[in-house]
């Protein structure tokens, strides 16, 4: 089986790329992703138990990764919450299933968004990693539209090794990213 194509990509022409425009000594000074996580809050699931079990169903086949259920850390009777209830999902990805899901992200999912006009670049936490909403979890193919009983989101993160916001924006343009213009 061949390296996926996003990591190929990385290693011959954005390396190179980001070396030159931000002057790195050495290679190992270039950015990268180093895992994406996937996460999924699930706070209607207190009422009914399914809804965690089918997030974690969907979250599995979109990622190509078995997700685990968060709990929650303590009680909370306004919201009818008790520790350690189940009340989201998650999954980390890192290595070829990484970029594997980088590319679905980018090429196939990304371009299914009604109205699409890019994603926004304010999504960066000051210390080189950047997270973005997405509002259904129906523009990912692997999810069938008839077996979708309620349209949730998900968060996904980008944890990267960028020392500063520019150095992972960069990083993340150069794989692809429709990043709307910057204002």
């Amino acid at each position: 089986m061949s390296a996926p194509r996003l990591k190929d990509k990385y290693l011959t022409e954005i390396v190179p790329a980001l070396k030159q425009k931000f002057e790195y000594k050495s290679v190992m000074q270039v950015p990268k992703i180093e895992k994406i996580c996937i996460n999924k809050g699930m706070g209607v699931a207190v009422s009914d138990k399914k809804l965690i079990d089918v997030a974690l169903e969907e979250i599995t086949s979109i990622s190509g990764q078995k997700a685990v259920s968060t709990k929650s850390k303590k009680a909370i009777s306004n919201f009818k919450l008790r520790e350690n209830m189940p009340i989201g999902v998650r999954v980390t990805l890192r290595g070829d299933k990484m970029y594997e899901f980088l590319d679905r992200l980018m090429s196939i999912a990304l371009p299914r968004v009604r109205d699409f006009r890019g994603i926004s670049a304010k999504g960066f936490d000051g210390r080189g990693n950047y997270t973005m909403g997405v509002k259904e979890q129906i523009i990912f193919p692997e999810i069938s539209i008839d077996k979708v009983n309620k349209i949730s989101g998900m968060d996904i993160t980008f944890v990267t090794t960028a020392q500063t916001d520019e150095e992972s924006y960069e990083l993340l343009k150069a794989f692809g990213m429709p990043f709307a213009n910057k204002n």
